[in-house]
């Protein structure tokens, strides 16, 4: 599962990059924000991200003595997205869990 949450971190981290270059080479697009809102589909993709991204951020601070240390994760979060954040995330702790156990 170890190498999965790698790929899928990488992926995660690529993927969402193409789209947000083509949308910020584009002169033309509207703002960032108006343009997460801009119709209700977008607006319910949007706040279904934002909450699952605080639900993440609750999970990995409630696990911080056992688990990798946030502050990355949510970086990582809100500069790339969580489709990185969250498999990068179970990618260190199922390392740190085979240290522990070898």
């Amino acid at each position: 599962m170890k190498n999965l949450y790698l790929v899928l971190a990488v992926l995660g981290a690529v993927i969402p990059i193409v789209f947000f270059s083509q949308f910020f080479g584009d002169p033309d697009q509207p703002g960032f924000v108006t343009a997460v809102f801009i119709n209700g589909a977008a607006g319910g993709f949007t706040a279904d991200l934002l909450i699952s991204s605080f639900v993440f951020w609750v999970f990995m601070w409630q696990r911080r003595q056992v688990g990798p240390r946030p502050w990355a994760f949510i970086i990582l979060n809100l500069l790339i997205g969580l489709s990185c954040a969250l498999p990068a995330y179970l990618y260190f702790n199922s390392r740190q869990d085979a240290a522990a156990s070898s």
